[in-house]
């Protein structure tokens, strides 16, 4: 191996720019980072800026470094779709070449029938809502009825939201594996949500219950390949989630950004060399775009570039740390979904050479190749490695 250890980082639904294809759906001039910048409020992210994040788009704040201390560089997503699970498994290698499916209608009644028909339970909803607007909408009436409130959003998500003292959390979380069970093939879905909450009418609030039911992915990734030569897969956050647990060795629970960055620092203690450690940000995308929190996006990106200098001082001198991002979430846009867009691209530690411009990728599998071959394992079939432009 020409490393012992990968840190690789999603901030999810931090993107840096339209995709090529962005008005194919609906989202030309989404711009997260840049947009955050220059609608909320100019970005002070010194750490990002000095390896290289300032290169890649006109970010206020973020000037371009003129000697920065990583690689750099943005990529675009190959598969079609803009929603989580699409991006990390590109990120590890798959391609989807048609999206999964949505349901802008809300879900078919033979699809509800059955499903009710396998929890024993009637439902509510089955319409695309904020999580936070339905439970205002809908949670009186669940509390009354203890009937399961389903619904969805642009992403292909089935996501099911129920009262922590109506349906204890294991019975929701059998609940989703039934609907994880039903939504196969035409309506293969690609997740099922677990959406608890708490609270009173008039106060209720989202619990940090969240689990994710994800289809397996259809051919190996990244993990699996890692995983079958010996190397350590740590999941951190909802990544484990995204795989349906597969090639994953340990799964770390995290309920925000600063309980991930935490694992991924006790991780850098404690994996054994030959790891890979692969954790999701999710406040960005979760807590900020989806709610178009532009102020709160702006806040949560400076709250993690303050955290960075700590992750480089636990890396060894033959780590190395990737931060990406699976999908923009621009908050400025009056939509609230996800948005097309390329994603940054940023590297660093003792084995990077610091200034290495990547230009634009033409895939997220890129870093599934990268890695590979830094381990000197195996790489999925797609994507073209880069680590012979980056290792010194």
């Amino acid at each position: 191996m020409d490393i012992e250890r990968v840190v690789l980082i999603v901030l999810d639904g931090v993107g840096i720019g339209d995709a090529p294809d962005a008005a194919e759906y609906g989202d030309e001039g989404s711009n997260t980072l840049a947009n955050v910048a220059a609608r909320a409020r100019r970005l002070s992210l010194p750490n990002l800026g000095s390896l290289g994040l300032g290169r890649l788009a006109a970010i206020e704040g973020v000037p371009p470094e003129a000697c920065p201390k990583g690689a750099f560089g943005r990529m675009r997503e190959r598969s079609a779709g803009k929603d989580t699970t699409t991006g990390h498994w590109e990120i590890a290698g798959i391609w989807l070449e048609k999206p999964f499916p949505t349901y802008p209608g809300g879900f078919p009644p033979d699809v509800i029938r059955a499903f009710e028909e396998r929890i024993g339970r009637r439902t509510l909803g089955n319409k695309v809502a904020s999580g936070t607007q339905i439970i205002a909408e809908l949670g009186e009436e669940h509390m009354r009825t203890g009937r399961p409130i389903v619904y969805t959003s642009a992403d292909s998500v089935f996501q099911i939201a129920a009262h922590e003292r109506v349906v204890p959390l294991d019975e929701l979380y059998r609940i989703c594996a039934a609907a994880r069970e039903l939504l196969v093939g035409e309506h293969g879905v690609g997740r099922v949500i677990a959406r608890p909450f708490d609270g009173e009418p008039g106060s209720f609030f989202r619990t940090a219950g969240r689990r994710d039911f994800s289809l397996p992915p259809p051919e190996p990734t990244l993990l699996d390949l890692l995983t079958e030569c010996g190397i350590f897969v740590a999941a951190v956050g909802k990544v484990s989630d995204i795989f349906a647990g597969r090639g994953i060795g340990q799964s770390v629970p995290a309920k925000d950004n600063d309980q991930v960055l935490d694992a991924v620092l006790e991780l850098l203690v404690e994996a054994p060399p030959g790891s890979l450690i692969f954790a999701n940000c999710n406040d960005f995308d979760s807590v900020y775009g989806h709610r178009n929190d532009a102020a709160g996006f702006a806040r949560a990106l400076e709250a993690f570039d303050a955290r960075l200098p700590g992750i480089l001082s636990r890396l060894g001198e033959r780590d190395i740390a990737i931060l990406t991002a699976d999908h923009g979430c621009d908050p400025t846009t009056p939509s609230t979904d996800h948005s097309r867009e390329m994603t940054p691209l940023l590297l660093f530690g003792a084995p990077i050479r610091p200034g290495t411009d990547l230009g634009t990728r033409d895939t997220y599998s890129d870093v599934a190749a990268t890695v590979a071959e830094a381990f000197g394992v195996p790489a999925p079939e797609r994507g073209r490695s880069f680590w012979r432009d980056v290792r010194l």
